[in-house]
C-alpha cells in the first residue's frame, strides 16, 4: 500500500492522493506520520509554517523538554530533528507553507484544499494543529520598542549574552527563558503580577534558587530609551512604588491568543477552543480524527507525551478506514514490518 512520495512545498493547483492526510507538522503530527507509515499507510502532511516542528521549532528551539519518557531532558529542536528523522521512514510528502482551508467529503474519503489551491485527497484525516495559529499577547506599554529590544520569543538565547534582560510573565515560558538566560546574560530580572507562578513546580524551585531577580507582584509601568530599550520602570502592585531597571532587552512572555483559523469553519463539535473527540480520537466529522493540544475530552492532560499516545491511538483506530483488512490492534514495532 505504501507509495514513494517526493518531499516538497507543493504549489498552487497541484493535486495529491494519500491514505492519510495529517494537518499539522508539530511533534504530534510528525509522530503520527511515522506511526501511519509503520501501519503501512502513505502520508501527506500540511502545515502553515515553512519548517516542520510547530511551536517547538519556531519559538522554543533551545528550550528543554522534560516530559518525554526515557529522556530526562532534551532541547526542543533536538526532539524535532529526531521526530523528522523518525517520520522519514514513512516517506511523507510535506506541504509546508500551506494552510488547510476547506474540508469536503468524497465517495470514499476526504478532500482538503489549501490556501494555495493545492488539493489533497485521502481515506482519512488527522488534525494535529496544536493551538492553531498564535499571536503573542502584548505588553500594555512599550509596543513602539518591538524589534528594538522588546521581543516575545527567545529562539536563540545566545543573542542576549552579556545583556541586561527583563522577562515579563509567570508561566512556563517566562520561567524557562529566565533560567535559560541566567548563565548568559549579565543580569536577568523576572517581573510577574502575582506572588505565585503558574510554571511547573520544579522550574519554580530552580528559579528561586537561581540568581534571577524576582519582582512580584509588579508590572511594567513604562519602557524608555532613545533608539532602543534602555530602561524599564516597574511598579509595585502592593504599594504603587516605582523602580527603574537598566535593560537591553525585554522579553514579554504573556502567552498567546490562539486562533484555529479555517479549522473553526469545518463543522467540528467543539469544547471551547478545542476539537471534541471520543475515546478513539474521532471527531464529529466522518473520517476525521484529532490529537495533541487541539483535541479535548474528559480527563485531557496537555503533555507532549500524552499527545504521542493520542497520535498512535488515532492512527490505529482510523486504520480500517484506510484498508478494511487492517485491524485497530497493531503488531509490535520490535516484530519488524
Amino acid at each position: 500500500m505504501r507509495t514513494e512520495h517526493e518531499t516538497g512545498s507543493g504549489s498552487g493547483g497541484d493535486a495529491y492522493d494519500s491514505d492519510l492526510l495529517i494537518v499539522g507538522a508539530g511533534p504530534v503530527g510528525l509522530y503520527a506520520a511515522y506511526y501511519a507509515g509503520f501501519r503501512g499507510m502513505s502520508v501527506t502532511v500540511i502545515d502553515a509554517l515553512d519548517e516542520p516542528g510547530g511551536q517547538m521549532a519556531a519559538l522554543y528551539p533551545e528550550k528543554k523538554v522534560y516530559d518525554i519518557a526515557g529522556i530526562p531532558a532534551v532541547k526542543a529542536q533536538d526532539v524535532v530533528n529526531a521526530l523528522v528523522e523518525q517520520a522519514s521512514q514513512a516517506k511523507p510528502r510535506y506541504l509546508l507553507g500551506h494552510t488547510a482551508q476547506t474540508l469536503e467529503h468524497t465517495a470514499d474519503g476526504i478532500a482538503v484544499t489549501t490556501h494555495q489551491g493545492t488539493v489533497v485527497t485521502a481515506k482519512a484525516a488527522l488534525v494535529t494543529g496544536g493551538i492553531g495559529s498564535f499571536t503573542p499577547r502584548p505588553l500594555p506599554t512599550g509596543s513602539e520598542y518591538e524589534n528594538r529590544g522588546l521581543r516575545y520569543f527567545v529562539p536563540k538565547p545566545a543573542e542576549l549574552t552579556g545583556a541586561d534582560v527583563v522577562v515579563v510573565g509567570g508561566g512556563d515560558s517566562a520561567v524557562d527563558w529566565a533560567l535559560a538566560l541566567e548563565p548568559l546574560a549579565r543580569t536577568v530580572s523576572l517581573v510577574h503580577r502575582r506572588p505565585r507562578f503558574r510554571a511547573h513546580e520544579h522550574s519554580v524551585r530552580q528559579l528561586r534558587a537561581s540568581s534571577v531577580r524576582l519582582y512580584t507582584p509588579h508590572e511594567v509601568h513604562r519602557i524608555s530609551g532613545e533608539n532602543c530599550v534602555e530602561q524599564v520602570e516597574l511598579m509595585s502592585l502592593e504599594t504603587g512604588a516605582t523602580e527603574n531597571l537598566r535593560a537591553d532587552a525585554v522579553v514579554a512572555a504573556l502567552g498567546f491568543v490562539a486562533n484555529l483559523g479555517p479549522l473553526a469553519t469545518w463543522g467540528f463539535e467543539m469544547r471551547g477552543r478545542h476539537i471534541a473527540v471520543d475515546r478513539t480520537m474521532r471527531t464529529s466529522r466522518p473520517r476525521v480524527y484529532a490529537a495533541g493540544d487541539i483535541a479535548d475530552y474528559d480527563g485531557k492532560v496537555a503533555l507532549i507525551s500524552v499527545g504521542f499516545g493520542e497520535a498512535a491511538l488515532a492512527v490505529n483506530n482510523l486504520a480500517p478506514l484506510v484498508d478494511p483488512a487492517l485491524g485497530t490492534v497493531p503488531g509490535h514495532s520490535s516484530d519488524g514490518q
